[in-house]
């Protein structure tokens, strides 16, 4: 197997998880290298039904290592409600491991993300409103928190006191929402962060640990090609890169580590959320195809617009992520 990227070649939701849980069968370890709780896919093994957004497939196999790369953006609450409904499912997470420079979602990204849709108004992005463009967005102006922050109690609480004091007066003065107190969450987010200390660690110098055993090493992203920030169908896009080139800063390695690019597509064609479309159907057809194919998002339930297959982004996907083959999913979802 080596070193495989497995990406989506549409607009997301194309079966990844399903792709990424056979693959995860040969895999020593498994890198969730970009995205945060917007994505989430659904696997159904022996019966059981498992809706994850963070944490990857592979932890579904007792042997096989998770990391959640530093690409990623990690809602620690989200994170721990997946730890508990695994449990519940007699899965164990101890496996995980997530990276220490991986950025944090706060209560006020969500709230700003959620604000900042409804004042769009018509010109709404589709979001899912659970943070992840302000988490994103704070990373790349350097006042985001860090997990490694998050590990810190005393960095954490003078972090926190500086950005919320910042913050609320976005939250008072745009969005007219009441503001956050800073105390209450350093308080809620410590607790979190006992929970998960044991999972934190350089992700990087444990995939290139992995690389150097000669393992194999399963890269999984979250949403689609159309979805990228920089090659997606801007600017109704997600805040990061779900190319395969993505895996490469995401997870921290070099593109000669990388041995295989997987693509997966759907039979047809769906994407969540605003923005074009050349395919769709809006008649009987596009409505057996959600029907039959139970076209509804993993994480906000929304219904999937659904359209015919798009042969013409798909050989742009090729061409972005250089895929070396493509997996298709679906394909008898609308045969009656």
């Amino acid at each position: 197997m080596a070193n495989v990227v497995v990406i989506g070649a549409q607009w997301g939701d194309e079966g990844k998880g399903k792709i990424t849980d056979l693959l995860s069968k040969s895999a020593d370890v498994v890198v969730r290298y970009q995205g945060g709780v917007n994505a989430g896919h659904t696997v159904v093994v022996k019966g059981q039904t498992f809706k994850l957004h963070l944490i990857p497939s592979g932890i579904l196999y007792p042997e096989t290592e998770c990391i959640i790369g530093s690409g990623t953006v990690i809602d620690p609450k989200v994170l721990l409600q997946e730890f508990d409904q695994l449990e519940a499912l007699n899965v164990s997470a101890k496996n995980l491991m997530i990276s220490e420079t991986a950025h944090v979602t706060m209560p006020y990204h969500r709230l700003i993300d959620q604000a900042a849709e409804e004042q769009r108004g018509s010109s709404k992005i589709g979001t899912t409103g659970r943070g992840i463009g302000p988490t994103y967005a704070d990373k790349s102006e350097r006042t985001g928190i860090r997990m490694i922050d998050l590990m810190d109690a005393e960095t954490f609480r003078t972090q926190m006191h500086r950005t919320i004091a910042n913050k609320n007066v976005i939250l008072e003065k745009l969005y007219e929402l009441p503001p956050l107190d800073a105390d209450a969450v350093v308080d809620e987010y410590l607790v979190y962060a006992e929970r998960l200390r044991p999972h934190v660690v350089d992700s990087s110098l444990k995939i290139e640990d992995a690389i150097k055993r000669k393992r194999n090493i399963l890269f999984e992203g979250a949403q689609g090609t159309l979805l990228d920030l920089d090659h997606g169908t801007y600017p109704y896009v997600t805040s990061s890169n779900p190319v395969a080139g993505g895996a490469c800063v995401g997870a921290g390695v070099g593109p000669t580590m990388i041995d295989r690019v997987i693509g997966v597509a759907k039979a047809y064609t769906t994407r969540v959320g605003e923005g074009p479309f050349p395919t769709e159907l809006h008649g009987e057809v596009g409505a057996l195809l959600c029907d039959r194919g139970a076209e509804f998002g993993t994480t906000t339930g929304r219904q999937r617009r659904c359209g015919w297959f798009d042969a013409v982004i798909g050989r742009y996907a090729v061409r972005i992520n250089g895929l070396d083959c493509l997996a298709v999913t679906r394909w008898m979802s609308w045969i009656p």
